[in-house]
């Protein structure tokens, strides 16, 4: 009975975590709108959804060679398309630097490196548990480097006491896809999935906390500068640099037309007509 129940708590908890993980993955619908709208990628970077790419082509193939892993081929399969459809719009509307960049990405993230992970596996591999056992590691380790990009935005959130670049819903989200997929992994024994997911909730609450800190603080604004304010000293330089500048100016025009008039009077008359 204890195992039936459990089994049916990792479909519960497998199925919740496919609709925040789609939730997720749908998050940065509003930046490529505007990509779209203005046909640039302004400051945008691609190597976000290159990454996000890899990661959901690795822990697709984990699931295809771990038995009964339905819920890990669903949403990884989904995550394929979306980050892919992302990315064909960025290089789309990207400038030719981006464009060449995103390029050598995807050839050494999407091809090369996933290539020669299956090959390797396949080729080197025999045992079907050792090579699951590989691929795991692989998965779990590079959600760790995953789980802990955050790390740098937290460290400007503290920096800048600004939460402007920590949106709220989104470390809320993550934080509830971890929890949905650390149950999932802790009921169905695998420790590959679950483990990772401990570190993603780490920080999503970490974030959280940050949040509710900074959300009421507000930017330093620089008091006005007045010139009265300033010594007579500061004046009386500044209006000296000023006088000095101007002066600088007008006798470098004064060359400048002196040696156009003088342009002018040794240029034929034929010529100064056809330009007039």
């Amino acid at each position: 009975m204890a195992t039936i129940h459990a089994f049916h708590l990792a479909i519960v908890f497998g199925i919740l975590g496919n609709i925040v993980s789609f939730l997720v993955y749908l998050a940065p619908l509003p930046t490529f709108f505007r990509i779209c709208k203005k046909k640039s990628t302004e400051g945008f970077q691609s190597l976000p959804y290159s990454v996000a790419l890899f990661s959901a082509m690795l822990t697709l193939y984990y699931g295809y060679l771990k038995n009964r892993a339905i819920m890990l081929i669903t949403i990884n399969s989904i995550g394929c398309a979306i980050e892919s459809i992302y990315l064909i719009i960025f290089m789309i509307y990207a400038a030719g630097r981006a464009r060449i960049y995103t390029a050598k990405l995807l050839a050494f993230f999407n091809l090369g490196l996933f290539g020669m992970i299956v090959l390797c596996t396949s080729l080197l591999i025999k045992q079907s548990y050792l090579r699951l056992t590989v691929v795991g590691w692989m998965c779990a380790i590079f959600s760790v480097c995953v789980f802990a990009a955050p790390l740098s935005i937290m460290r400007l959130v503290i920096k800048t006491k600004s939460v402007e670049f920590m949106p709220f819903l989104l470390s809320f989200f993550l934080t509830i896809c971890a929890t949905m997929w650390f149950s999932y992994g802790l009921l169905t024994d695998d420790f590959f999935v679950a483990t990772p997911n401990i570190l993603g909730f780490t920080f999503g609450i970490a974030q959280m906390i940050l949040y509710i800190i900074y959300k009421d603080k507000k930017n330093v604004v620089l008091p006005e500068f007045k010139v009265e304010d300033a010594p007579n000293g500061t004046i009386t330089s500044i209006q000296l640099s000023t006088t000095e500048t101007a002066g600088k100016l007008n006798a470098m025009n004064q060359t400048q037309e002196s040696k156009i008039v003088e342009g002018i009077g040794d240029a034929p008359t034929e010529a100064i007509e056809l330009n007039v």
